[in-house]
């Protein structure tokens, strides 16, 4: 089954093992992985980086547990952004999710576990939609492997952008009260999420631009003028390797999509 390429090759996200090293703290700024021991690893996080996301998850896949972290990063972005098939990306995420739970078992204290389940279970709720999902209880797996994400890992940015992201979307589906009383989410710790998740990463473009739908969504034109400006600046950030790119491009989208005031 072909993968579709990375659209926007860059000779500049093509890192050495010498230079994936020294940019390493900068690119994994948000995930806070640990610089991998294994040389197979190595390998695969350049792949990640320059967009060859299938080799990148076949490279993590072939090590076994160890690699899951690379090769679910590089899933979940094909699936997010490339993956044409509706289907096939919904049926991407259910894998990752039940992978992410073998791993949780193996490894109880790697944070990446419990990030990746949480984050290819919200994304496969929102291919089935948020109420479906939540009826079906996945709201609940969602939350409780964020939170155990952010035990494990409190200066993980990601974890915290996607805790606000989980606030933002269930009060927008069910409506402020019935999410609060349902699933205790509140608006203001949605906000207080990304805002930790800013401060944690402030070079972030994906949490400018996750903050912004949020914004739209919670507070709609009252809030227009501050979910551009954030995606004004997520279209600015530095662009250090393919998903970041991908998520300038996501950016790019939203300002041109965007209904005047």
């Amino acid at each position: 089954m072909a993968w579709t390429p990375f659209p926007y090759p860059d000779p500049a996200f093509r890192y050495t093992p010498e230079t994936l090293r020294a940019a390493w703290a900068t690119l994994h700024g948000g995930d806070q992985e640990p610089f991998p021991a294994h040389p197979a690893l190595v390998q695969a996080w350049i792949a990640f980086h320059a967009g060859e996301f299938e080799r990148a998850a076949r490279l993590g896949l072939d090590v076994g547990v160890n690699g899951y972290a690379v090769a679910h990063k590089a899933i979940c972005m094909y699936a997010n952004y490339l993956e044409p098939n509706e289907k096939k990306k919904l049926a991407t995420f259910e894998c990752v999710a039940e992978r992410c739970l073998r791993q949780q078992l193996e490894q109880p204290d790697n944070p990446s576990g419990y990030y990746w389940h949480a984050y290819a279970l919200g994304q496969y709720s929102r291919g089935i939609s948020v109420m479906k999902a939540l009826a079906q209880g996945l709201g609940v797996k969602v939350k409780r492997s964020l939170d155990t994400t952010v035990r494990l890992a409190p200066t993980r940015a990601d974890a915290h952008v996607a805790l606000g992201v989980y606030h933002a979307e269930i009060i927008d589906k069910a409506g402020a009260v019935l999410a609060g009383l349902t699933y205790g989410v509140k608006k203001e710790e949605g906000y207080r999420q990304f805002q930790a998740g800013l401060a944690l990463s402030p070079d972030s473009s994906i949490a400018r631009v996750q903050y912004a739908r949020a914004l739209l969504m919670l507070e709609g034109k009252k809030k227009q003028a501050e979910a551009h400006a954030l995606l004004e600046q997520a279209v600015g950030c530095e662009v250090r390797d393919a998903t970041e790119r991908l998520d300038q491009a996501a950016a790019q989208k939203e300002l041109q999509e965007e209904k005047p005031a």
